[in-house]
Formats: structure tokens, sequence, C-alpha cells
């Protein structure tokens, strides 16, 4: 899943494309009932208690990734087992939870009540006004792990339900040509996959991915309330490395011949071509890996890079996945009991065994197939001493994957280091328009 960011500036004409482009299959306990009047609300609840059952029929859409509807469809159907006194009409739409945010501020009042999303969005989703609060807090809050809570959490109040802990990234390497130790750092890991006739791959051209180097180097990214965001790149972080040389040691590693820059949603298919002895993604990305390793199956922290004449370990940006309550939604208190459904230990159970995402859910994380897992273990390890909980506005997301896009192609032009990163702070700094 895999980070692709679209333009929050859609024009008027493709509006109901991307609307009319969310799928859907209909999960339906019952014959719909007549449709409410639009008036008719059911109130988020002010305690832990579920919604009173009612004769109305209760229509929700749900939205999740396109990888994910046969499970959301089945744990909805465990909800509407758990309030069998109430008739459910459940519409599960396609949308990938990197893209959440951009559908969803096109129209609020059209997208659907209960969705997922990645906690870098929140930001932009509370200032929007689209996130209902989450009522029960101190459940929530104590079922899942802090950073997790933490970043569903904006000025005090939790916006969010915790899905996954997982949203983060690390190195998988093939064990069979590369060692571990020559996966700790750029320069042996590029060396071993070319004397193996393999290459190394990342998403350079991403401000998910590239800003590991950065954080690595003790830079910092802010969100600011207009949309905007702040950065320190250009300039000296408080660890004393200069911005340039972060840049100048990403461009060793993308003009080296064994480095494969990746294009981001493409990762899968670069997997499965058999090119690659070592590849930067995520536990979404566990499958395809195994079966394009095989016995070399490993994984790890990110690997270490040269900067400005010493060795820097990559820091990563520590996601997290969640689902959000439409604040718009017609029935937003059966929509937050759907969203805390979705997201419960058992819930996130289930989603981890059929699809080995990471949980945020404390009893889940704690389960010995999660512990034991390679992908869950490299991404822990890496979230828990490397990771950022990235906070970005609008704005930054187009030109961090410009000046990723350059060094990925070895800075074609020859522009002066110090420029694309003045260019790139400048950018990311101009307001969101309303």
């Amino acid at each position: 899943m895999k980070r692709k960011m679209i333009s929050l500036l859609l024009s008027a004409a493709m509006v109901a494309t991307l609307m009319a482009g969310c799928s859907n299959t209909s999960t339906s306990n019952a014959e719909p009932a007549a449709q409410a009047d639009a008036g008719d609300q059911s109130e988020a609840p002010a305690t832990d208690a579920a919604p009173a059952a009612s004769t109305e029929t209760i229509k929700l859409t749900v939205w999740a990734a396109e990888e994910d509807q046969d499970l959301t469809n089945e744990l909805i159907n465990g909800f509407k087992e758990a309030n069998k006194d109430q008739t459910f009409d459940i519409t599960v739409g396609v949308e990938s939870e990197s893209t959440a945010k951009d559908t969803i501020l096109v129209d609020p009042e059209a997208a659907a009540d209960v969705f997922a999303f990645a906690s870098d969005q929140i930001t932009d989703l509370v200032n929007a006004k689209v996130l209902q609060p989450v009522q029960d807090v101190e459940t929530i809050s104590s079922e899942n792990g802090k950073n997790a809570v933490v970043a569903a959490t904006i000025n005090d109040t939790l916006y969010a339900y915790p899905m996954s802990a997982d949203n983060g990234y690390f190195l998988y390497y093939d064990s069979s040509i590369i060692s571990e130790e020559e996966a700790g750092s750029w320069d042996t890991l590029l060396a071993a996959c070319d004397k193996a006739g393999k290459k190394a791959g990342m998403v350079m051209a991403s401000g998910w991915y590239n800003a590991g180097f950065f954080f690595g180097a003790g830079f910092t990214c802010a969100a600011n309330e207009d949309g905007s965001t702040t950065l320190d790149w250009n300039g000296t972080s408080a660890t004393g490395v200069k911005g340039t040389d972060v840049l100048a040691g990403m461009l060793d590693i993308s003009t080296n011949s064994a480095f494969l820059p990746i294009t981001d949603g493409d990762t899968a298919n670069q997997i499965a071509t058999g090119t690659l002895g070592a590849i930067i993604s995520g536990t979404w990305d566990a499958s395809a890996v195994k079966d394009a390793f095989g016995d070399g199956y490993a994984a790890t922290v990110l690997p270490k890079f040269k900067c400005g004449g010493q060795d820097i370990q990559m820091g990563s940006v520590a996601g997290y996945k969640m689902i959000g309550v439409n604040a718009n939604s017609k029935q937003v208190g059966w929509a937050m009991e759907l969203a805390k459904y979705l997201t419960n230990e058992e819930s996130q159970i289930t989603r981890f065994t059929q699809r080995e995402i990471g949980p945020s859910n404390i009893k889940a994380a704690e389960a010995p197939e999660v512990k034991e897992n390679i992908a869950i273990i490299a991404v822990t390890n890496q979230n828990n001493a490397y990771g950022v909980v990235q906070m970005a506005g609008g704005n930054y997301w187009e030109p961090s994957k410009s000046l990723g896009e350059i060094i990925a192609q070895g800075n074609p032009d020859g522009t002066d280091l110090q420029e694309l990163l003045d260019n790139t702070v400048e950018a990311v700094a101009q307001p969101v328009a309303q």
C-alpha cells in the first residue's frame, strides 16, 4: 500500500469520476427499508453504549482498499451477527488508504460513513472537519499502543480508531546472496547485489520514503494549520548534519549501477520480476517477497548510508493505519460502532491472519504468530528505534516527490544541491488553497 498522493485541487470534471470510481459491494442482512428522511440522524453516543436498536434499516458505506474487500465484508458480517436486533444495509467501496483523504476532501458529504486511511492524512482531515471525534476514548486508548493513539490524536482529541501499527517500511533481503552484516549498510548491500547480478530497490520519488534519509540525519517535518509544511532540510540538523550532505549521500546510492529506483505503486511488480536481491517496502509486500526470495527470505531495519564522511542510520516514517468516521454521516452513532468493531482485538487478529497486517491492539500484538513474524519483527524494530511520526501538510507531497525524482534520476541537470533543497522547502511552505 503504497503511498500514492494525488492533488487536492481536482477539477470539477474529475469530481464525479472520482466518486463514481469507488466500486462497491453491498452486504445487507435484510431487504432495505424505506430510506430515512435526510434530516434524520443517529446521534453519537455519549457513553460506550451502542445506539439503541430501531425498526429502521441502518444504511452505511465503508471504504477499504481493493485487497481488503473480502476481509472487510467478512468483518462486517461479524458486526451484523453481534447486533442481530438491528437491520443493516452496508455497502463496501474500494478506496486505498493512501488516497482516502484526497477523495474525501473533494466532497466530504458524499464520502463513506466509515473509511480507512493512513495516519499522515489526519491533520488535513481534522482541519476540514471531516472526522467525528471518538467518544469512548478511554477504551480505545487503553486497548491500543501508545504511539498509535498519539498518531490518531490532534490537539488532545482522539479522532480515529487505530487499525494497524505496521504502516512503515524496512529492508527485505535475500539472505542466500546477502549476509545480515552486508544488509546493514547501503555500500555493502549494493556490492552484494552487484556481485549476484541483482538490484537493490526503493521508491525515492516519494516524500514518505525519502524522508527517511533526512529523519535519520536529525532533520524534521511539521504540519501547520494552514496546510503548509515546515521543513529544515535546507539547513543543518540538530545533530550537525548538512541537508546537502544528505542529498549527496542519496545520489551516491541512486547512481550506483546495482540500485533500482522504483515508481510508487510498482513495487510488487518489480519484486515479481526476480531481479531484486533487496527491497525497501512494508508488510503489505511480505507474501510477494517470500515468493521471490524463497528460502532466502529475510528482513531487518533500514541500512546505514554515507553522509558527510560518516555512517548514518536511515530513519523512517512510523506510520499507522486507522479507521475514521465521517462527521457528515447520517448514522454517525452506528458508524462509530462499526469503526470500533472493525478495529477491535478479534478483527485485528483476523486482519493479521489473512493479510499479515501488524496489529495496533496491544493484546493482538502479543499473539505468538504475530511476535514471530519476520516482517512484523522488522517493522517493529525499525519503528521503535528509528521511526518518526510524520505530520505533513497537503502541499508537502508533490515537492518532496519531485525532489526524490531528481535524485533517483541522478540529478541529470546537475542542479546545485542547496538550490534543490531551498526550492523544496519554499514550495512545501505554501498554504493549501481553500
